[in-house]
C-alpha cells in the first residue's frame, strides 16, 4: 500500500472503483508520505488529517452502497492556502492572516466538496501569492523535491512540491504572472494556467484582480483534464466568469498532432534563456514535428515590455486589494500600542506584512498616486492591449505556441533574494500569456545535466485549454 500515493487521478479512480484498495488506504498513504517527507520540503502549512480520513470513510461507505461516484471523489488533494476553506485556516502564508478561519468555502472548494473532495492539507505559498520562489512565506521556504537546496518555484511552490513528492494525488494553485507554471516547471509536474475567467475566483484572496486565475496541478495531462472538468465554468459569485460552455477536456487527449500548426516565438528563445533550456524545449518540439505537427517561427514583439507592464499593473491592483487588511476590518491587530489611528495603521501593516508585500504595495501606491496614474498605470494598460493584439495576430497563423516556461531551471534558495529584479526576471516568459488572458499548460520537457526538471509551456487562444491538453498528451507519451 505504500506506493498508492504515487498514482495518478485515473489510476486512483480505477483502483477505487475496482475495489483494489479503499479511499481510506489511499488517503493514509498520502498522509504517511507527508509525515515522512514534508519535514524536509515544507510543502504543507497545515495537515487536515482528521477531515481527510472522515471524507475517505464517507466515500468508501457510499461506494460500498453502490452510489455512482464523481471523477475526483475519494482522491486526496492539497489546496493552496489562499483558497477559503470553511472551518480550516486560510492564512495566505502571511502574519496578517496567520489565525484566520474563513466561515465559507471558495466556489472551487464547494465544487470539489460536491465531487467528494478529500483534502489532506493546505499548501505553502509566497505571502499573498507575491513571489516566484515560495521564499516569502511566514511558514518558511518550500524546498524542491529534486534538490532541497533549490527553490520549488512560486508562488504555488507548495502545491507543485506536494505533487512532485507524491504527498497528494493532485493540487490546486493560482497563477497571476506564472505562479502555477513556474513551480510546475521547477518540480517536473503538470500545471495549467487557464483563460482569465475560465475558473471562478470567488472566495480566493485577491492579488491582482485583472490577472488572477485558478488552476490545477497533476501528474498527467489526464489529471489536468479531470480537475478542469470539475472546477471550470460560470459562477454567479464571480462576474468575470463568462457563460462559455465547459467541454469534455478528456476528449482532447490522444488526438495526435498531425496537421497542428505550432509556433515558436523567437523572443522566448533569445537573450537570458539558457542554452540547455532552449535545447530541451526545441528537442520536444522536434518530437512534435516528427509526429506530424507543422512548426514555424513566429514573433511576439511586445514580449519585451511584459515585465514592465506587469510590475506596474500588478502592484497597483495588489495595493488596492490589500488596503482592507488594516487590523480593524480584516487582519491581525498589532502587538504594539498605537498613539493614534495613523500610528495604528503603521504598526498593523508593519507587523502584518512581509518585505516583498511592502515593496509591492509601495510601488503600487506610487503608480496610482496623483500625477503618476497617467504616466505609469494608464500607459501600462495601453501596452497590455498591444500584447493582447500580438497574441491575437499570431493565433491567426498558428493553433498553439510552444516555449520555455522559465529561462533557467530551479535556482538555489537565497540566490535571488537580495536582487528583486533578478527574481522578477524568472517570470519573463510566463507573464505575456497572463497579460493576454490566454491559457498555458506547463509540461515536463526533460532535465538539465544536473538532473533538474525543465518545463515547456503550450499557449493557446482564449478558452482553448483543450488544445493545450491535446499537444501535452502527445509530449507525455514521449
Amino acid at each position: 500500500m505504500a506506493e498508492l500515493n504515487k498514482l495518478t487521478i485515473g489510476e486512483a479512480r480505477a483502483g477505487l472503483r475496482e475495489k483494489k484498495f479503499s479511499s481510506l488506504e489511499l488517503t493514509q498513504a498520502c498522509l504517511d508520505a507527508i509525515s515522512a517527507r514534508d519535514g524536509g520540503i515544507s510543502a504543507f502549512v497545515s495537515v487536515t488529517e482528521k477531515e481527510a480520513l472522515a471524507g475517505a470513510r464517507s466515500f468508501d461507505k457510499k461506494l460500498a452502497g453502490g452510489e455512482e461516484m464523481p471523477a475526483l471523489a475519494g482522491i486526496p488533494v492539497g489546496i493552496k492556502d489562499i483558497f477559503n476553506t470553511a472551518g480550516v485556516k486560510t492564512t495566505c502564508c502571511s502574519p496578517m492572516l496567520k489565525d484566520f478561519v474563513p466561515p465559507y468555502d471558495a466556489t472551487v472548494i464547494s465544487r470539489l466538496r460536491e465531487n467528494g473532495m478529500v483534502m489532506v492539507g493546505k499548501t505553502n505559498l509566497d505571502e499573498f501569492a507575491c513571489g516566484g520562489s515560495t521564499e516569502h512565506s511566514c511558514f518558511g521556504v518550500t524546498k524542491n523535491p529534486y534538490d532541497p537546496e533549490r527553490v520549488a518555484g512560486g508562488s504555488s511552490g507548495g502545491s507543485a512540491a506536494a505533487i512532485a513528492a507524491d504527498m497528494c494525488i493532485y493540487s490546486l494553485g493560482t497563477d497571476t504572472g506564472g505562479s502555477i507554471r513556474l513551480p510546475a516547471s521547477f518540480c517536473g509536474v503538470y500545471g495549467m494556467k487557464v483563460t482569465y475567467g475560465r475558473v471562478s475566483r470567488s472566495g480566493v484572496t485577491s492579488m491582482a484582480s485583472s490577472w488572477d486565475t485558478i488552476g490545477p496541478f497533476g501528474k498527467s495531462t489526464a489529471d489536468i483534464a479531470d480537475i478542469l472538468g470539475v472546477i471550470a465554468g460560470r459562477d454567479e459569485m464571480d462576474s468575470t466568469t463568462p457563460d462559455v460552455e465547459v467541454p469534455d477536456y478528456s476528449s482532447f487527449l490522444n488526438k495526435g498532432v498531425k496537421g497542428v500548426k505550432i509556433g515558436l516565438p523567437k523572443e522566448y528563445f533569445g537573450e537570458g534563456v539558457e542554452d540547455e533550456t532552449a535545447k530541451v524545449v526545441k528537442d520536444a518540439v522536434f518530437y512534435l514535428e516528427k509526429a506530424g505537427a507543422i512548426v514555424s517561427e513566429v514573433s511576439l514583439p511586445m514580449t519585451k515590455y511584459a515585465i514592465a507592464v506587469y510590475y506596474i499593473s500588478m502592484p497597483a491592483e495588489l495595493s488596492a486589494n490589500l488596503e482592507r487588511f488594516d487590523g480593524i476590518r480584516y487582519g491581525k491587530k498589532p502587538v504594539a500600542n498605537a498613539d493614534d489611528l495613523v500610528d495604528y495603521y503603521f504598526k498593523a501593516r508593519g507587523e502584518g506584512f512581509g518585505d516583498e508585500i511592502k515593496r509591492r504595495i509601495m510601488i503600487g501606491t506610487y503608480v496610482l498616486s496623483a500625477g503618476y496614474y497617467d504616466a505609469y498605470y494608464k500607459k501600462a494598460q495601453k501596452v497590455r492591449t498591444k500584447i493582447i493584439q500580438d497574441f491575437n495576430k499570431v493565433f491567426e497563423k498558428v493553433d498553439v505556441l510552444v516555449a520555455p516556461v522559465s529561462p533557467f531551471p530551479a535556482f538555489k534558495i537565497g540566490e535571488k533574494l537580495d536582487d528583486p529584479l533578478a527574481m522578477y526576471m524568472a517570470d519573463a516568459l510566463t507573464i505575456p500569456a497572463s497579460a493576454a488572458g490566454v491559457p498555458s499548460l506547463a509540461c515536463p520537457a526533460g532535465k538539465s545535466a544536473g538532473g533538474l526538471p525543465i518545463g515547456l509551456q503550450i499557449i493557446a487562444p482564449q478558452f482553448e485549454e483543450g488544445r493545450c491538453l491535446q499537444i501535452g498528451s502527445v509530449l507525455e507519451q514521449r
